[in-house]
């Protein structure tokens, strides 16, 4: 017997269409699943978006204030897909009522964000589960237990990169994204985190770091109305950019490998460039977001000129199997969603966790943070424990 789950989505930018897709398509990939989401409500504060995505979507009821959500007995699971600043207020105020969270990284603006909705999920005894999508590839998936069996022998070192051109443009509207007071860090909070959790994911913990960071497009127009995305703003009245565009890392492991994590907004030339170089000491592994399926695998005995095979994954790697029948038929992007969105309510059903939890988002804020702490000292910086 299948049970009906209402759910609600706080924020209706790109990311909250994102997650009602992911709803919305959990029949068709887990016809098992013994929960099928059932959409009870939209909250977006911009007039007449929550009314345009109920139209759209189909769900029952749509507001202006995330407040009727959380006081809503037919909503039992959330999605928090809102700008940064309101993530703590939002996920504590929907775990206190009694209602599993689903929510974006980077959980707040720094670490105090993070472990006080994570702390509001324990105490209420709620599932939460976090937005790091990534980490949910299939290919990346079967990148970690190749890892994870000694497969390319011990790993030494690992390079992730995350190099976008979504910010390059100098007419890029100066949204929330771009200020301390709502966004918190920049890059830092936007794709480095997710390089943070990609690390940890691989590699175990990382004890300690240095870091730099920088701001490459200081000013940018302030739009004149409602944004969605990265909104061009040509014309209007300049603001001051408060947070970075770039930061580049040093890591140490827990384990002994070393690495390096780069990321940047303003990469001009880039588009979603994100993956991962992992390096052992009988191989590697590496990994492209853009080529998402596939890894490019390195092992052997022959140490010097060992070539590099191109590897398909296919059904037997992590979820591809919900998919696709075969390896090389293409999964996207949104599908890593499907799969968010499957762990989460899997663990709604079984009252155990499965995927991302809000412990993997204390721990990449704690990375995070550490990055911040360490540019304004210009010396190394030990991640505090969580």
């Amino acid at each position: 017997m299948v049970d009906a789950l209402g759910v609600a989505v706080v924020g209706f930018g790109w990311m909250g269409r994102v997650h009602t897709q992911a709803y919305a398509r959990l029949p068709h990939h887990y016809p098992r699943l013994p929960l099928r989401p059932h959409l009870v409500t939209v909250a977006e504060e911009v007039p007449g978006r929550a009314d345009e995505a109920a139209t759209q979507f189909g769900f029952a009821g749509a507001t202006r204030d995330w407040r009727e959500v959380a006081a809503d007995p037919r909503v039992r699971a959330v999605s928090i897909t809102a700008p940064n600043f309101l993530h703590r207020d939002i996920g504590m105020a929907m775990a206190g009522a009694g209602k599993h969270i689903w929510i974006e990284k980077p959980v707040g603006l720094s670490v105090d964000d993070a472990r006080a909705v994570a702390d509001a999920v324990t105490r209420a005894g709620v599932q939460g589960a976090v937005g790091f999508n990534y980490r949910n590839a299939p290919a990346v998936e079967a990148a970690r237990d190749l890892i994870a069996s000694g497969g390319i022998g011990t790993v030494t070192h690992v390079r992730i990169r995350l190099f976008s051109d979504y910010a390059a443009h100098p007419d890029g509207a100066l949204t929330w994204r771009y200020e301390r007071e709502r966004g918190g860090s920049g890059v830092l909070g936007d794709l480095a985190s997710h390089g943070a959790d990609l690390a940890r994911f691989l590699l175990g913990d990382i004890v300690s770091l240095t870091a730099d960071t920088a701001i490459f497009l200081p000013e940018r127009a302030r739009p004149a109305g409602a944004t969605a995305g990265h909104t061009l703003a040509a014309g209007g009245e300049p603001g001051r950019v408060e947070n970075e565009d770039y930061a580049g890392c040093l890591l140490r492991f827990a384990s002994g490998a070393r690495g390096v994590l780069e990321a940047c907004r303003v990469s001009v030339g880039e588009q979603n460039n994100y993956g991962f170089e992992v390096h052992g000491t009988r191989g590697a592994v590496f990994w492209d977001f853009r080529r998402m399926n596939e890894l490019a695998i390195s092992r052997g005995t022959t140490y010097q000129d060992q070539p590099v095979s191109t590897v398909y994954v296919g059904p037997g790697a992590g979820e591809f199997a919900a998919f696709q029948p075969g390896a090389a038929n293409a999964m996207g992007y949104d599908d890593l969603k499907v799969i968010e969105a499957y762990r989460f309510v899997r663990s709604i059903a079984e009252g155990t966790p499965c995927g991302t939890t809000l412990t993997d988002a204390v721990r990449s804020a704690a990375v995070v943070d550490a990055m911040a702490r360490s540019t304004q000292s210009g010396s190394w910086a030990d991640i505090e424990d969580v």
